[in-house]
C-alpha cells in the first residue's frame, strides 16, 4: 500500500464546514471499518502508524482532522465545539462515506467522544474503543464547579475556561508548546500521585526550556508535521472544545449512562493525566468491556507504542465481530 500523502486530504462538507479526511484499507473489508477521532492537541496524523498497519492488514480505517484541528475548519463561536457538534461531525463523516455501522477508537479527548458516540448514535456503533480515556457517567455538578474544587484555579481545564488567555500563550511559540506535550514520559517511581492536582500548565509553559525537554514521542519529520499545522490554526479550536464541558453536562440532562456495546479500554501504564487506575469501575456502566494494558506507554499511547496498539486493535475486532470472517 501506497503511503498517505498527509498534505493532501479527502474532504466533505458538514454544518458549512469542509473538513479533511483520509482512509486506507479495501472498502470491502471483512471486518468492521474503524473510524480514528483523535485527541488534543493532536491531529489525525496522530493515527498515521494504525492507519497504515491495519490498512495493511484488511482493516478499511478512516482518520479526521476534527473541527479546529489541522486541515479541517476552524469555526470562531465558542458554541460550535459542543459534544454534539463533535459527535454530529463523526456520524456525518460516516454518513459521507455510506458507512452504516463502524468501530470507532477514540484517544484522548477523542475517547470521550466515541464513549458518547452509542449514546447519540446507537445505531452507527458496532464496538467502541478508547485509548487512555475511561467512560464516566455524568457528572453530578457543573464539571468546571468540580473541577475547580477538587484541582483548583491553576487546573488547566479551568485555565481554558478563559477566552483567548491560553491560546495566546501556546500560539506564541508554536515549536515549543508542542515539544512540551510530545514528551516522553518521565522515569516510573515508587509512588504515583494525582499529577494532575495543584498543576499549573500556564506556569510550566511559562518557564518551559526547551534545551532540558525529555525525548519527543516522535521523529523529526512528524514534529515537522505538526508545527506546520498549528502554525495555519493555532490552538484555539481545540482549546474551545474545553470551554463547552459545562454547556455539555446541561445538554446531556436525562442520558442513560449505560453502554452495552462491546468495548474496549486500552489503559497506559505511565499516562501520568489518565493512568490505568482511572479505568477502575467502568464494568458498573460499561457491561460488555475487555481491557488492555499497554505497558511503558505515557499519554501519547498510540504513537508510543504502535506495534501493541495495534495488536490490541486487530486481535479485538477479529475476536468480537467473528461473525465478519470468512
Amino acid at each position: 500500500m501506497t503511503d498517505l500523502n498527509w498534505t493532501a486530504p479527502q474532504r466533505f462538507s458538514h454544518d458549512g464546514l469542509s473538513f479533511a479526511y483520509w482512509e486506507t484499507g479495501p472498502k470491502d473489508s471483512k471486518w468492521p471499518p474503524i473510524v480514528f477521532c483523535h485527541g488534543f492537541p493532536e491531529l489525525a496524523y496522530s493515527w498515521r502508524y494504525q492507519m497504515k498497519a491495519l490498512g495493511d492488514a484488511g482493516f478499511h480505517c478512516i482518520a479526521m482532522d476534527q473541527r479546529g484541528y489541522g486541515h479541517t475548519d476552524c469555526p470562531e463561536p465558542v458554541n460550535a465545539y459542543t459534544m454534539a457538534k463533535l459527535c454530529g461531525d463523526m456520524d456525518a463523516l460516516c454518513d459521507h462515506l455510506g458507512l452504516e455501522k463502524v468501530v470507532f477508537c477514540g484517544h484522548d479527548w477523542g475517547g470521550l467522544i466515541v464513549w458518547q458516540m452509542p449514546l447519540g448514535y446507537p445505531d452507527r456503533c458496532l464496538g467502541i474503543i478508547s485509548l487512555n480515556t475511561p467512560y464516566t457517567k455524568r457528572a453530578p455538578e457543573l464539571p468546571i464547579s468540580l473541577y475547580r474544587r477538587r484541582f483548583g484555579e491553576n487546573f488547566y481545564i479551568v485555565w481554558f475556561q478563559t477566552p483567548g488567555e491560553a491560546e495566546s500563550l501556546m500560539d506564541a511559540d508554536i515549536a515549543k508548546t508542542l515539544t512540551h506535550f510530545s514528551q516522553r514520559p518521565p522515569e516510573p517511581t515508587s509512588s504515583s500521585p494525582d499529577t494532575r492536582e495543584g498543576s499549573s500548565l500556564k506556569d510550566t509553559l511559562e518557564t518551559f526550556d526547551v534545551s532540558t525537554a525529555r525525548p519527543r514521542v516522535m521523529d523529526d519529520e512528524a514534529f515537522a508535521y505538526y508545527v506546520d499545522r498549528f502554525t495555519e490554526t493555532g490552538f484555539r479550536g481545540g482549546i474551545n472544545w474545553y470551554r463547552n464541558f459545562d454547556q455539555n453536562w446541561h445538554e446531556s440532562e436525562g442520558q442513560i449512562d449505560l453502554l452495552t456495546l462491546p468495548s474496549l479500554m486500552v489503559t497506559a501504564e505511565l499516562d501520568p493525566v489518565l493512568p490505568p487506575a482511572a479505568a477502575d469501575g467502568m464494568e458498573q456502566y460499561v457491561k460488555d468491556l475487555d481491557r488492555v494494558l499497554i505497558k511503558g506507554s505515557g499519554h501519547w499511547t498510540q504513537q508510543e507504542k504502535p506495534d501493541q496498539v495495534n495488536s490490541a486493535i486487530s486481535e479485538w475486532i477479529k475476536r468480537r465481530f467473528p461473525e465478519t470472517l470468512d
